[in-house]
């Protein structure tokens, strides 16, 4: 198992893209930390896990609350004495509230940027000075295409939170890699999550959406799974500052 030993913090694990993180990393021997503001499937999922014979524990934690991410490292230091790997993939869309710039109001793009961009901020702030006292760890954090390209115009603050998460990953990543703590982001495309149900119920947007893809397809959380593990696990030592696609080709053309 290529985490065995390794404790992770999986935020926004309760559903989509990080339920299904959570549960690989616990497939591959990880002690998982599973936070999101939603108790009820984030409980679920670690009792699951915890039946499969896996080391797991949920937390409730909202990442955009400074004394909540605080708990959150503090409890799992408490019970594990170490993070090796922080997942940050705890993030909001409001499609219907954040739009273009002039017609954007100030408390939504508080929110947007607090959970998406503010939340990577304050879980890596409260978990570096483990990795630094134990020589190293992984941080990983969920960008998206919309930061890179104009894919999502009415998107402003969404857009404008990835595109910081990506910024962030690699002054990090710069600012930490002699203490051997790594940093990289992964880029998914248009995925079957929860989140983007909004736009995915219509037969035909999802059409569109698909004939967007070069591979022709949206993605889907397994497709992710792979990739976190790979630069969780010591496989990928000399990876920090990067940004993994996983979006069907969308950014290459």
């Amino acid at each position: 198992m290529r985490l065995s030993g390794k404790v992770a913090v999986v935020t926004g694990a309760a559903v989509g893209l990080g339920r299904a993180v959570a549960a690989r990393f616990a497939r591959e021997g990880a002690v998982v930390v599973a936070a999101d503001i939603n108790e009820a499937d984030g409980t679920t999922l670690t009792e699951r896990l915890r039946e499969r014979g896996s080391e797991a524990m949920f937390v409730r934690a909202d990442v955009a609350d400074e004394a909540s991410v605080k708990r959150l490292i503090d409890s799992a230091l408490a019970h594990y004495k170490r993070i090796d790997v922080l997942y940050n993939n705890a993030g909001v869309l409001l499609p219907e509230r954040d739009v273009p710039v002039h017609e954007l109001s100030s408390e939504v793009w508080d929110y947007v940027m607090g959970v998406n961009l503010r939340g990577c901020f304050l879980c890596a702030k409260y978990a570096i000075p483990s990795m630094l006292q134990q020589g190293g760890g992984s941080i990983i954090q969920m960008a998206s295409p919309t930061g890179i390209i104009a894919c999502a115009p009415r998107l402003t603050a969404y857009s404008t939170s990835k595109a910081g998460i990506m910024c962030l990953t690699r002054v990090m990543a710069a600012a930490y890699a002699r203490n051997q703590i790594r940093v990289n982001s992964i880029v998914p495309g248009t995925m079957e999550t929860p989140m983007n149900d909004y736009l995915l119920t219509d037969d035909s947007k999802r059409a569109e959406y698909c004939e967007a893809v070069p591979l022709g397809r949206l993605g889907k959380p397994e497709d992710i799974e792979g990739l976190a593990v790979f630069l969780a696990s010591d496989e990928s030592s000399y990876c920090t500052g990067g940004l993994y696609m996983c979006d069907g080709g969308l950014t290459a053309i």
